[in-house]
């Protein structure tokens, strides 16, 4: 199960899920000052078990592109407004593989919500590649692998639009189990910190 993060009790596991996957991998935290919306995937005994974040993309201010060009990628270039941020896509080791499916309909859900194309992302090389085999998400990399903050990452754009247009073509793709998940999210609304 998704289940948006919307008090403090909820905000507490998820920077301890994510906080504990970096800490395993040694990554460096880097805590977000905005974003559009947080989730938690939820086992059915009711355990948090993982974590996705959502964040406005600026290409004229954005981390992202100070390291890959992003901006410059031509999905993106015609219309940066239809691309946003994923990040700390992370599940704890007990649960990882089977709550991955539903955090993917979850990526696809919000985009479709709010009208974006595409995900701007960071991708630690293990998570990609299964991402791209397994899954057959349709991404592209945008500039080669480096080193950042404590591990090899991958820049990568998820193309969304295309997972959209061709629902059929991924059958881990479930949109009905977002019923009931808060996705939308109006400019307004978003949060800082």
């Amino acid at each position: 199960m998704i289940k948006k993060v919307q008090n403090e009790m909820e905000a507490a596991l998820f920077n301890y899920i994510w906080m504990t996957v970096w800490r395993e991998k040694n990554f460096e935290f880097e805590f977000s000052t905005e974003y559009l919306g947080r989730y938690l995937s939820v086992t059915p005994l009711g355990e948090a078990a993982g974590t996705a974040e959502f964040k406005p993309y600026r290409p004229e201010d954005s981390r992202l592109d100070s390291i890959a060009p992003f901006s410059l990628h031509p999905w993106v270039a015609v219309d940066p407004s239809k691309a946003i941020e994923v990040d700390k896509i992370a599940f704890l080791k007990e649960h990882r593989g089977p709550y991955l499916t539903e955090m993917l309909t979850l990526l696809v859900g919000f985009c479709k919500a709010n009208g974006y194309h595409y995900l701007l992302s960071l991708m630690e090389p293990v998570f990609y590649r299964a991402l791209r085999i397994t899954y057959r998400v349709p991404t592209d990399k945008v500039g080669r692998s480096l080193y950042y903050k404590g591990d090899t990452v991958i820049p990568v754009i998820f193309d969304v639009k295309s997972i959209l247009e061709y629902p059929a073509k991924y059958d881990w793709l479930d949109l009905d189990v977002l019923e009931g998940v808060e996705l939308p999210v109006l400019a307004e609304n978003v949060l800082t910190r």
